[in-house]
């Protein structure tokens, strides 16, 4: 690595401030994030749901322990800045919050997500002034490092049923008010949701692109008032999906023609360290 965690926490900040929107695609190992970086991209940042699959496991089930394994590895493959899905902060109080934004710095990480969802099915949202303080605590430890760590809340009601547009906002404005740096709210229906949050707020905006139906190419977004595009798992699951159907046809029907469209050793090599 060639290039300080301090200089690359300058760079990720700097693409938050820059005209303009920015895309921030989600590697899940060491290779998906060499060959990204390769492709040109200018940040990355880890996804729940594809450090999980790499696991062999369900999204919300990894550990911590876990997750910074998979951050660090990411953080180690490339030069790029790397943010990371923290979740809830593996844990329910503030400091839970706190000490994952505080280890999440230590394996290289210049920026994450605290999420506002429980992980219980019979109450799926924290309250707006619980989840605020978690927030709150987030930030405090992110101020407190020796570099500016990028904090970003996120308002999960979308994605955990509870579709109230004007909740999520609530939620939002609170959570810009606990001084999150960057604002999230996964699953927005249509491109006039993500301009109504948008206009609602004062800080950068992250919109997910992962849903089928639910996501916008950069322009709208961009026009819509989005600084930052995320990608969540949808880069692992095309990488699954071309693994699914290779493996089909061999064992289904004996042949190999996903061959034809693969691509060749030596270009992929060439993303990768000697």
């Amino acid at each position: 690595m060639t290039v300080s965690q301090a200089d690359k926490a300058k760079k990720f900040r700097a693409l938050h401030e820059a005209p303009g929107s920015f895309v921030i695609p989600n590697p899940w190992d060491g290779g998906s994030a060499r060959v990204l970086a390769g492709l040109g991209f200018e940040a990355l940042a880890t996804s729940s749901g594809a450090k999980a699959g790499v696991l062999g496991k369900r999204d919300g089930k990894v550990t911590r322990e876990e997750a910074l394994a998979n951050a660090k590895q990411i953080v180690e493959a490339c030069d790029l800045p790397v943010a990371a899905d923290l979740e809830k902060g593996f844990g329910d109080g503030p400091e839970a919050a706190a000490e994952t934004i505080r280890q999440a710095a230590g394996v290289g990480l210049v920026g994450g997500s605290i999420e506002d969802a429980t992980g219980d099915k019979d109450k799926p949202l924290y309250d707006v002034e619980a989840a605020a303080a978690r927030v709150a605590a987030a930030v405090k430890a992110a101020r407190a490092l020796p570099f500016p760590f990028m904090l970003t809340a996120r308002a999960e009601g979308f994605l955990r049923g509870r579709a109230d547009l004007d909740d999520v906002i609530k939620r939002l404005k609170a959570y810009e008010a606990a001084g999150a740096d960057v604002l999230f709210a996964p699953g927005l229906p249509d491109i006039e949701a993500v301009k109504k949050v948008c206009g609602s707020i004062g800080k950068p905006f992250n919109f997910m692109v992962g849903i089928k139906g639910r996501s916008f190419s950069r322009a709208e977004l961009e026009a819509a008032g989005v600084k930052r595009i995320s990608l969540a798992t949808s880069l692992y699951r095309a990488a699954m999906t071309g693994l699914v159907a290779a493996a089909k046809e061999v064992k289904d029907k004996g042949t190999f023609t996903y061959l034809d469209t693969s691509i060749p050793t030596p270009e992929l090599n060439a993303f990768m360290k000697e």
